[in-house]
């Protein structure tokens, strides 16, 4: 029997991390067609990889597309020929689409709000025109860990990006398949399969928060190795009874009483 190398090892517990995922959060169905956004970067990349691999075991049976959208309006060079290839290597059908948005159109959110909900508009129309019922995001467990520091910080929720999120609006659901991953995984992926890096130049990247809250968790898990752990089991372990919670005015009992009985 042959030993297995580090890099074995490495791809091993990955799998095991996407199959843990996909199973606990019941992301995927005999049947289904996902759509996988594949960007170019290392997280798409893997997810389509995984996905894809993935859907040569016989339960369930699915099946996998990929969609690359450009946007016309913005300076972000991909080689699509490259992702083209990677797909096809995968035996996954492989498309294009672009589109563009307007900044000034609603300034009430921001250049990099408008334009990740117009790539995920496109998504949506590509998944519809190819008969899919599921969109693959290629977050990990870091992305949702820091949308939810976020959304608490300047949002003032306790809310995140769900391993499944069912959009009827669209007849569709989003799905997370890399939810338990960590982004030091998805790194040493991107090594071992020797991912090519897309030339990345987005005028909003620098507006976002998203790398300040990289910094601060990375902080919480120099307190606490395993601080990442005990945010993701907060998530289902909400004690409302000890929150602060505004308890709405009631009515005077008594007074309806007098007036009652006047």
């Amino acid at each position: 029997m042959a030993k297995q190398t580090e890099e074995d090892k490495i791809l091993y517990r990955i799998n095991k991390r996407f199959l843990k995922g996909v199973v606990d959060y019941g992301l995927i169905r005999d049947g289904d067609k996902i759509l996988v956004g594949l960007s170019g970067g290392k997280d798409s990349m893997a997810l389509l990889e995984l996905l894809a691999l993935r859907s040569r075991i016989y339960k369930p049976r699915f099946s996998v597309i990929a969609v690359h959208v450009q946007m016309s309006n913005i300076e972000y060079k991909s080689d699509t020929a490259y992702l083209e290839e990677f797909s096809h290597s995968l035996s996954v059908p492989f498309y294009t689409y672009t589109t563009s948005f307007d900044p000034s159109t609603d300034t009430r959110k921001s250049p990099c709000f408008l334009c990740s909900w117009n790539r995920r508009k496109a998504l949506f129309t590509v998944a519809k025109e190819h008969g899919c019922n599921k969109i693959a995001l290629g977050h990990h467990m870091d992305d949702i860990l820091e949308t939810l520091l976020m959304n608490m910080t300047f949002q003032g929720a306790i809310s995140t990006m769900p391993p499944a999120l069912v959009m009827r609006k669209f007849d569709m659901t989003i799905i997370r398949p890399m939810c338990l991953l960590h982004e030091s995984d998805l790194i040493e992926m991107a090594r071992i399969r020797g991912y090519r890096k897309q030339i990345k130049n987005c005028p909003y990247e620098k507006d976002s928060h998203r790398s300040d809250m990289k910094e601060v968790l990375r902080r919480l898990e120099e307190m606490n190795p395993e601080a990442r752990y005990s945010l993701w089991s907060s998530m289902n372990n909400i004690q409302s009874d000890m929150l602060p919670i505004v308890v709405p005015p009631q009515a005077d009992c008594d007074s309806d009483s007098s007036i009652t009985n006047s």
